[in-house]
């Protein structure tokens, strides 16, 4: 859908394309139950193997992966986003663990 500008824009451009408006897949998203998830998350790396949240880096690629299906509403790659939080998290605590014995 393109809209009319009243006059040219910068660069001589007349008309702005809009973009097309977001699908949320799995309708209204609950961000207390989103928080709740991810608070659970956290608190069994904090709880279990608290080395991790020392180097956060390696919990990047699933909090990105987390955070994009909470933009889309999708409730279960969020979860399973959650869940490879949890074990990337685990899997580099206990490198940290086999490194330090």
């Amino acid at each position: 859908m393109s809209i009319a500008s009243p006059g040219p824009l910068r660069g001589g451009a007349d008309r702005v394309e809009e973009k097309p408006p977001v699908t949320v897949t799995g309708g209204p998203w609950d961000c207390a139950w989103a928080a709740e998830k991810a608070a659970d998350a956290l608190r069994y790396l904090g709880r279990n193997f608290p080395e991790v949240l020392e180097n956060p880096r390696v919990l990047d690629e699933p909090e990105r992966e987390a955070h994009e299906a909470a933009m889309a509403g999708d409730e279960d790659a969020y979860l399973a986003a959650l869940r490879a939080y949890m074990r990337a998290g685990r899997d580099e605590a206990l490198r940290i663990r086999r490194g330090a014995a």
